[in-house]
Order: structure tokens, then C-alpha cells, then sequence
């Protein structure tokens, strides 16, 4: 049997400290948008490995995943294209100055829960606003839930 569907498996870290959450403002085929810093595991990544890369080059600070938040499953409105997003809370290290980020990555940028619900129509897509919601709820997961079998 030919499978010619397949979701898109990707990472996003939400990051809180002093009440804000670390996002990023970047480029996009509808503007300039915001998002949790993510993005597509590689081949042979695993799903924290990928958690960690995708925060440090999109806004320069390091993260070492230590919960996982949710688990989401969104297809892009009248397309075939869908998202399967694992997303990572734990803790974060200072900015490393100068480090360059992301092509397409404007900033990175604390914005509060207030400011993230104030401009959801500027979020890359529903998934970002609910991984903030779910983690204000407290939706947290040991890490022992995920299996990565190295290649």
C-alpha cells in the first residue's frame, strides 16, 4: 500500500521566566509572525535533541528541555499539510551575545501571557497560544514518556 501522507514533526520550547515567554518574530510567507522557538527534527535527531538546537539557533540562548508540555496536531487550513508539534518546557541559560540567529528569525523577544493573547493573529499558527495556555495550566510530563532509538 503507497502512503503519500505524512505529518511534519516538529519541536517548540516554551520558555517562561519572570512571567514572559521567550518567542521569536520571524519571516513568513504571511508576514512577519511569532512563534515558540522551533522547528523540524532532523534525521536522526531525537525529539529533545532537536528541542535544544532549535532554541539555541533561533534566539541564542541555551535550553535544556526537562519537561515535555503537549503533544499537537494541527493541519494548515484548505491544504494537506499537517504539524504533529512536541513541545518542551525546561530551563533556559543566559543570551549568548553575537550569536547570529536563524535565517528568517527578526528577534528574539519576552513577551508576557497578556501581549501573546493581545496579537494571536500574528502567531504562526493556533499551536502557539495553546502551548502558553497549557503550560500556565501546568501541564507538565516527564521526559521518560519519549523513546528515541538511535539510528
Amino acid at each position: 500500500m503507497e502512503r503519500s501522507w505524512k505529518p511534519n514533526v516538529t519541536v517548540a520550547s516554551v520558555i517562561e521566566r519572570d512571567g514572559r515567554f521567550l518567542m521569536v518574530e520571524e519571516h513568513t510567507a504571511d508576514g512577519l509572525r511569532f512563534n515558540q522557538p522551533a522547528g523540524h527534527v532532523e534525521f536522526g535527531e531525537s525529539l529533545v535533541d532537536a528541542a535544544t538546537r532549535e532554541t539555541l539557533e533561533e534566539t541564542a540562548h541555551g535550553f535544556v528541555p526537562e519537561y515535555l508540555v503537549g503533544i499537537y496536531q494541527w493541519t494548515v487550513p484548505a491544504s494537506n499539510l499537517t504539524y504533529l508539534r512536541f513541545a518542551f518546557g525546561g530551563a533556559v541559560g543566559d543570551e549568548q551575545p553575537g550569536r547570529t540567529l536563524d535565517e528568517g528569525i527578526v528577534r528574539a523577544v519576552w513577551l508576557t501571557p497578556e501581549e501573546l493573547r493581545a496579537c494571536r493573529e500574528r502567531h504562526r499558527s493556533p499551536l502557539v497560544l495553546q502551548v502558553v495556555e497549557d503550560w500556565i495550566a501546568g501541564r507538565r510530563y516527564g521526559l521518560e514518556l519519549i523513546r528515541h532509538h538511535p539510528v
